[in-house]
């Protein structure tokens, strides 16, 4: 026992440390869609919905198959038998019958609705395996965004810490000054209060990047842990790769693979055929039937069990036919009802393709929106740091007084982070095109 024990802490010990190297590792957007994927409860749901769909379609191929049957039964009667003569009873006597038998039944003919019930079901299968790809390209789409808004942060954060450093250095160099009487207590409190506001920013931007972690980690059903790091991929070459969008292409690319136009399509073919299994119960239905039975009395005297029931085999084979004359208009209302239901699936196709085709139009519009953004804030951040460059060297020496200093740095702040903003929305719209192409999401490519 003692080793057992001993056994079971190791191995507990080791898969602890193996945990703790999966929450340690740096998080690539490629491991945390994985990882969504498997533990997202929607997409689970989803999956196991795919699976009753292909019970389903077992169960349709297989009713058109004979039904076999088996019985055995026993019955005991305690009877008084009659004596006319005399006009009394007997004694009460007991009876035993014994039967046994066996029945097959199969439809031969009934519109043609078990065949049609077979297409349906695989109709079925394949609109629940595409349900499950847009539950799962809805999730991936999520997790972009969020590992998005983490780099974005990062940066934020980075860039932060950065002119808290710059600005930390600009304040020694004021309280010098101020010490030998080169400036005012005012410019040396400008400085003071410029790095007060700098350190509020850094923890903002702390504060967003841990609650964007936090939306990250939900997503991904993952334990909230301080450790979760991700990797911060090179935009260089993704940004590097500008284009203009045509809409319409990509509408009309979308169309041939987009699993929520195939869910779409299959639901409408699947409505269709559903209208002609309800017109099959118009229909007669011709069913073929067998049976063989046999049976042992004790009633009967002179034979053995075993001779009675081989005398008493009765074989039986019968045709049934069932016409349906009049079912209190059940029939017609449920023919109505089923042209209805294929109405509404054509309706849900049309607006399934212009929600599509309106998805794509933003798409390209935000894509072409965020190229401009990013070209122009380019521009701005380069110029204002070159900017912030020369009256940082005209500030240190001292030929710019703080207040004027201090307006060519918030500018270069400022554009900065406007800057960075524009840069995760072009990478976040080049990727929702990618999707729409139907190019898996990543950022490694």
């Amino acid at each position: 026992m003692k080793r057992k024990q001993l056994i079971m802490m190791s191995i507990l010990w080791i898969g602890s440390l193996f945990g703790a190297q999966a929450q340690d590792q740096n998080w690539s957007l490629d491991d945390c869609i994985d990882y969504a994927l498997s533990k997202n409860v929607s997409v689970v749901q989803s999956q196991l919905s795919s699976e009753s769909s292909k019970l389903d379609l077992e169960q349709s191929k297989a009713n058109v198959l004979p039904s076999f049957t088996g019985s055995a039964s026993t019955n005991y009667a305690w009877t008084k038998e009659v004596y006319t003569e005399s006009d009394n009873f007997g004694d009460r006597s007991r009876n035993n019958t014994t039967s046994f038998g066996v029945n097959a039944g199969m439809t031969l003919f009934n519109g043609f609705k078990l065949k049609n019930q077979i297409k349906q079901s695989e109709l079925n299968l394949q609109s629940s395996e595409y349900y499950s790809e847009t539950v799962k390209e809805s999730l991936e789409l999520n997790i972009l965004n969020a590992y998005l808004q983490i780099l974005y942060a990062q940066e934020e954060l980075n860039n932060a810490q950065e002119q808290i450093a710059a600005t930390q250095e600009e304040l020694n160099l004021a309280q010098e000054r101020l010490d030998v009487g080169v400036i005012s207590r005012s410019d040396y409190l400008q400085i003071k209060s410029e790095l007060a506001t700098e350190k509020l920013t850094e923890a903002n931007a702390k504060s967003t990047l841990s609650m964007s972690k936090l939306s990250l980690m939900q997503l991904m059903e993952l334990p909230v842990t301080d450790q979760f790091e991700i990797d911060t991929p090179d935009f260089s070459e993704l940004l590097g790769n500008l284009e203009a969008p045509v809409a319409s292409d990509v509408y009309l690319a979308a169309l041939g693979f987009k699993p929520q136009i195939k869910q779409a399509e299959a639901d409408l073919e699947s409505q269709k055929l559903n209208e002609t299994i309800v017109k099959a119960s118009l229909m007669p239905t011709l069913s073929l039937s067998s049976g063989l039975s046999t049976g042992w009395s004790d009633n009967v005297s002179g034979f053995s069990y075993g001779e009675q029931l081989k005398n008493q085999f009765t074989p039986t084979v019968g045709l049934s036919l069932s016409i349906p004359i009049f079912q209190n208009k059940q029939g017609k209302i449920s023919v109505k009802q089923a042209k209805i239901a294929t109405s509404q699936a054509e309706l849900t196709k049309v607006d399934t393709q212009n929600e599509l085709r309106k998805n794509i139009e933003q798409a390209c519009l935000d894509l072409t929106t965020a190229q401009t953004q990013y070209e122009a804030s380019q521009m701005q951040f380069e110029s204002a740091k070159e900017s912030y460059e020369v009256a940082s060297e005209k500030y240190t020496e001292g030929l710019l007084n703080s207040v004027d200093f201090l307006t060519v740095k918030t500018t270069m702040i400022t554009s900065e982070s406007d800057f960075t903003q524009a840069k995760f929305n072009m990478v976040f719209s080049t990727k929702i095109l990618d999707f729409y192409k139907g190019i898996p999401i990543s950022l490694t490519k």
